[in-house]
């Protein structure tokens, strides 16, 4: 695993936006019209932005993998997050969607806990290499990343069939939400 930089972020926005292109939380957000795919791209183009200011961005070895990381207790607004934010609005979930998207993030928030933690934003495969366990192997590299910071990581899933997944590495649940679709919390603790 390593840190990707600028020249792998079209590689990154990539194998996301192909890996959430039917995922229930991603499109809630988005508006959904004839430009879907590449408002999808837009988000994790503001994500891979937020991440590279406020968190880390990881890719797997292979480049074939990659997550998003973001540091809550780092983030704060600058110029730069205010210009992300606004594109973020007019490229990808449009105007009519703000206020449902800020009510979103507001329960999201409220869930969190208050002390330092590491935020699993994004973690996606290349389509072609999925079910290859290129995803565990890159998860598992995350979660010793941060049991040697002694940071818990937490993560928000709408995809059921990921449940087992990140049980198998640890997660555990901690909170449900029914927005129009089943959003499922869940945390690491680090191991010392």
């Amino acid at each position: 695993m390593k840190n990707a930089g600028y020249h792998e972020k079209d590689l990154v926005i990539d194998i996301l936006a192909k890996s959430f292109e039917a995922n229930k939380s991603v499109n809630y957000i988005i508006k959904q019209d004839a430009k879907r795919s590449d408002r999808i791209r837009a988000l994790m183009d503001y994500s891979f932005e937020v991440c590279s200011l406020f968190g880390e961005v990881f890719l797997s070895d292979d480049k074939r993998a990659c997550a998003l990381i973001v540091y809550p207790d780092k983030k704060k607004v600058t110029l730069k997050s205010i210009s992300l934010d606004l594109k973020l609005i007019f490229k990808c979930i449009g105007i009519e969607n703000v206020i449902k998207t800020l009510k979103r993030e507001k329960i999201i928030n409220s869930v969190h806990p208050q002390t330092p933690f590491s935020y699993l934003w994004f973690i996606g495969v290349a389509l072609k290499d999925q079910n290859e366990g290129i995803g565990s192997k890159l998860l598992n590299s995350i979660l010793d990343y941060y049991d040697k910071q002694n940071r818990p990581v937490y993560l928000e899933t709408s995809t059921v069939r990921n449940l087992p997944w990140y049980n198998k590495f640890g997660f555990q649940s901690y909170h449900e939400e029914e927005l129009t679709y089943h959003l499922y919390f869940y945390r690491r603790a680090a191991k010392k």
